[in-house]
């Protein structure tokens, strides 16, 4: 489903990933495992077209990822969840996991919203409160329910588990078994793999910018 190959990753004139590969077949969960400053959160970017490539290649299905235009990625079915969340202050839970869904004018999207909080039915329960007036964890699970509202096709998420109480953490995993269980095509990227590891039909080991296992 997501073919990379000899991925080159520039921020400035630094170079942060080089000759990157990595696949994730259809329906298989993956991690992308390595220590705070070895570049997933670049590979993930680069995929979703946030930062530019050197050099490389990065198919998705028949789509040629590193020639499409950012904006039109997530019209392909690729969910994104930053570890930084990015919310958007003004809108309440619900709206900033609809957020996709008016950007690409989604169609059927009550059925993936339903879905989604039936797997999630904390997100559910706090739906329409602000996205600040949450906790940490909280705004996590949204940023994660907003990922899944377009990642029809494929999921990234970036250390979901990074910044949170344990109790969270464990929820997201599970959470994780879940998806896994439905079938749903999954790289997730964290600085361990304490939550994942019996999750992970394969992974993926980044140091220093490059894929030293996998």
């Amino acid at each position: 489903m997501l073919e990379v190959s000899a991925l080159d990753v520039n921020i400035g004139p630094t170079p942060i990933l080089r000759g990157v590969a990595l696949s994730v077949p259809k329906g298989t969960m993956c991690g992308l495992i390595g220590r705070n400053g070895a570049g997933k959160t670049t590979f993930l970017r680069a995929i979703m077209g946030a930062l530019s490539a050197e050099a490389g290649q990065a198919k998705f299905e028949d789509e040629d990822l590193l020639a499409a235009q950012p904006h039109k990625r997530a019209h392909l079915g690729i969910g994104f969840m930053p570890e930084d969340r990015r919310l958007v202050p003004a809108l309440t839970s619900e709206e900033n996991i609809l957020v996709p869904v008016w950007a690409t004018d989604m169609a059927d999207w009550q059925q993936r919203l339903d879905w989604i909080y039936e797997i999630m039915p904390e997100v559910a329960e706090f739906r329409s409160r602000g996205a600040m007036e949450l906790s940490g964890g909280q705004q996590k699970f949204v940023a994660f329910a907003r990922a899944l509202m377009i990642g029809t096709k494929l999921l990234l998420l970036d250390e979901p588990s990074e910044g949170i109480a344990p109790v969270f953490a464990q929820r997201m995993s599970e959470i994780m078994k879940k998806l896994k269980d439905e079938g749903e095509s999954v790289l997730v990227a964290e600085s361990n793999d304490k939550h994942v590891a019996g999750l992970l039909d394969r992974t993926f080991v980044i140091e220093r910018g490059s894929i030293v296992a996998g």
